[in-house]
């Protein structure tokens, strides 16, 4: 994978010649700040490493391609870039493997590329795998079941513990009632029974 380096006086300088320099917005670029050089008879001066996210993509799409080729299963993947969040969406002919009981599998893969990432580049990258619409499922079935359950506790005053969640399951559950009226939601617990506990709010 290619790496650009560029200095400026700023960093900010040093993006705007990166920028221009190959053609691509900032927020399609990953950007790390090297050790500021300062010469002789010079000012400081700001080095920055440049990657481009494209490339990263690449990369995690082939090392997924070889991976679940191992596994004996020939995968398609979609890919989404926006400014914060990569998608990529595998399609296969048995999408049940890749899922895996539970979705183990897939956060499984999920894991692979975080620390792939991590190891050979040093980089965190927002990336998320689903096996076609599986995650999205998942997410619109916990958003019901935690909105049905915060309508009982709130009718009820009477506070009601879920079943144990993964950190991303709880997140979901707590976004989808944080502005649920006359209840709050709490987690507790230790990993990996950790819960979330709806409770009615005090008039």
């Amino acid at each position: 994978m290619k790496k650009y380096e560029f200095i400026g006086k700023t960093k900010e300088e040093a993006i705007e010649l990166a920028i221009e320099e190959l053609n691509i917005e900032e927020h399609n670029l990953i950007i790390s700040e090297k050790e500021k050089k300062q010469g002789l008879f010079s000012s400081k001066k700001v080095e920055i490493e440049v990657i481009k996210k494209e490339d990263i993509v690449k990369e995690v799409n082939d090392f997924l391609i070889n991976v679940t080729k191992y596994m004996g299963i020939e995968t398609q993947i979609s890919i989404k870039i926006r400014e914060n969040t990569i998608t990529m969406k595998m399609y296969s002919d048995n999408n049940n493997i890749l899922i895996g009981k539970n979705g183990q599998t897939l956060s499984a893969l999920q894991l692979l590329i975080k620390q792939m990432l991590i190891i050979k580049y040093n980089i965190k990258l927002n990336i998320l795998l689903d096996v076609e619409n599986y995650k999205e499922k998942q997410i619109k079935n916990l958003e019901f079941l935690a909105k049905k359950t915060a309508k009982e506790v709130s009718r009820t005053k009477i506070e009601a513990k879920m079943d144990p969640m993964n950190s991303y399951q709880r997140r979901i559950v707590h976004s989808a009632l944080t502005n649920f009226k006359g209840i709050y939601t709490e987690s507790i617990g230790e990993e990996p029974n950790r819960c979330i506990v709806i409770k009615p709010k005090e008039d």
